[in-house]
């Protein structure tokens, strides 16, 4: 039963990648319905974090929009595909400890009982914040502070996981910027904090 189900969804995949590779956009949607559960479930394994498996099935997904081609031409696109997902799940895994840090400094700003009691610290991290463009400032509130998922996100703002998740990536570029020698030195307190991690 088991051969047939990944027969199944090996022929499946081939065949959509035949519809990408002849673009057919909407075979995108197909390809999510057909396989997210499964590499969902992959991504998981690797990342043990729900969230993060989500973001590596969305950026993997992502790639393949980018360049549909790559899977059609694909010896075994189902494996191909599996790949991507895995790559994008190391990557997450690669990231999050700088993405940890950071995190746990918006949350210690945002605390009422922040241990960050520097008016200089808050205001640094507040002037950063305010410092984004607004579609990335509601984007980092919502996946910091609120916890939500890219898909959640989406849906709240009215546009495409893709679009959230760009904009996620774009403003953590510039806040690990301005704020990586905060980050450094609340590393101790990030330690502290580890059992109410979102990313663990």
């Amino acid at each position: 039963m088991e051969n047939t189900f990944n027969s199944s969804i090996r022929e499946d995949v081939v065949a959509i990648a035949a519809e990408l590779g002849n673009g057919h956009s909407a075979a995108m949607t197909q390809l999510y319905d057909r396989t997210a559960p499964r590499l969902l479930r992959y991504a998981e394994a690797l990342t043990k974090h729900r969230a993060d498996a989500e973001d590596a099935l969305q950026s993997g997904l992502m790639h393949i929009a980018r360049k549909p081609g790559l899977l059609a031409r694909a010896d075994h696109p189902w494996a191909y595909l599996v790949r991507v997902v895995r790559n994008e799940s190391l990557k997450v895994i690669e990231q999050r400890r700088s993405r940890w840090s950071l995190a746990q400094v918006l949350r210690i700003w945002q605390s009422e009982d922040c241990p960050l009691e520097q008016a200089e610290n808050r205001e640094l991290v507040r002037h950063a914040v305010s410092r984004l463009p607004r579609e990335q400032a509601e984007v980092v509130v919502l996946k910091i502070w609120e916890g939500f998922t890219f898909a959640e996100i989406a849906e709240t703002i009215g546009e495409s996981a893709n679009t959230a998740a760009s904009r996620y990536r774009y403003a953590l570029e510039k806040l690990t910027h301005a704020l990586q020698p905060l980050a450094r030195t609340t590393d101790s307190i990030a330690q502290s904090l580890d059992r109410e991690a979102s990313y663990v």
